[in-house]
């Protein structure tokens, strides 16, 4: 069982983040079969770019470094907070010296992959960390770059999500519902299918980050990262179409109509009419537009949260979406 030991400092030191190179690493290591598996329309899609990257570039030197558990730190660097962007991470990585670098190769370099002689010749090339930042940065661009506006937005969304539920119900409450395996005892968060023992926080908070690539908890206890939880964000399955978890508009797409029935079925959680429109893949003027008719239907609120104007269900509203789910 991994136990992180919470005081109250730890608490208002607690803190959300976003990291775009660590979304990367996690769907490489998907894409590459060393962790659970993308959800199938998403990986029909790019696992042909994926090979193609891997015949083309060398990608497969970056594959080397990831293991099942993690990969060197120098290619997922801790983020900073919620406005970290790909370009922030791949200035960090690029700025690696070599020799910090070599040092945490051993003990990510332990595959067959790893023995490939075209990944030892990058691995052992004098410009090893700026071919490997060259490979992460054609991975992103192929890879996630097109789907990065919308999973940044279902982040960002989540974050909102969650500050609400701290508002309302405190940090338990907010903790236990990242994922069913997480529990709040005794002044501690465990999470009993992880091995770890016990990890203080000695005051500096835990980093929350959201992710709309990972499929379960993942946790980062030693430096360079501050102590660290990921969690898959709120509302990714619905964008991937997955079937069995997302909900069908059926008959309230004939009432109101498929974009207006995406937006209410997209309004779990509050959310303002840019991360709508990004997380739905519209035009800020097109939401903006049936948010008023649903609004002036009664389905929807609006109130204003420090620059941004959220929505979200009335009763009616959720009646609604309930009924046609």
């Amino acid at each position: 069982m991994l136990r992180f030991e919470v005081s109250v400092e730890d608490l208002l030191r607690s803190r959300f983040a976003m990291s775009p190179a660590l979304d990367l690493c996690l769907l490489l290591r998907s894409l590459a079969g060393h962790d659970r598996p993308l959800p199938r329309a998403w990986a029909t899609r790019l696992l042909p770019a994926f090979e193609s990257l891997r015949r083309e570039s060398e990608l497969d030197a970056v594959l080397a470094l990831q293991t099942p558990q993690s990969g060197p730190n120098f290619v997922a660097p801790p983020p900073r907070g919620l406005n970290q962007t790909w370009a922030d991470d791949l200035a960090t990585i690029r700025a690696t010296p070599l020799e910090a670098a070599r040092h945490e190769f051993p003990a990510a370099t332990t595959g067959p992959s790893a023995r490939h002689p075209r990944v030892r010749a990058v691995l052992d090339s004098p410009d090893a960390v700026s071919r490997i930042a060259e490979a992460m940065d054609q991975a992103w661009h192929e890879l996630l770059a097109p789907d990065w506006p919308q999973l940044r937005a279902i982040c960002e969304r989540d974050v909102v999500h969650r500050v609400g539920v701290i508002g309302e119900h405190g940090w338990v409450t907010t903790i236990e519902s990242l994922h069913p395996g997480i529990a709040w005892q005794a002044g501690g968060i465990e999470i009993g299918f992880f091995r770890g023992g016990t990890v203080p926080l000695a005051g500096d908070g835990l980093l929350l980050i959201p992710s709309a690539v990972v499929g379960h908890i993942a946790a980062h206890t030693e430096d360079p990262w501050p102590r660290t939880l990921v969690y898959p964000a709120r509302g990714t399955a619905a964008l991937w179409d997955e079937q069995e978890t997302a909900p069908r508009p059926g008959a309230l797409t004939a009432l109101v109509g498929q974009s207006r029935a995406r937006l209410l079925l997209a309004l779990d959680a509050p959310a303002s009419t840019s991360h709508l429109a990004r997380s739905l893949a519209m035009t800020p003027g097109a939401v903006g537009d049936h948010l008023a008719i649903l609004r002036g239907a009664g389905l929807l609120v609006r109130a204003r949260s420090g620059r941004s104007v959220l929505y979200r269900r009335t009763p009616l509203g959720e009646a609604l979406v309930a009924g046609s789910s």
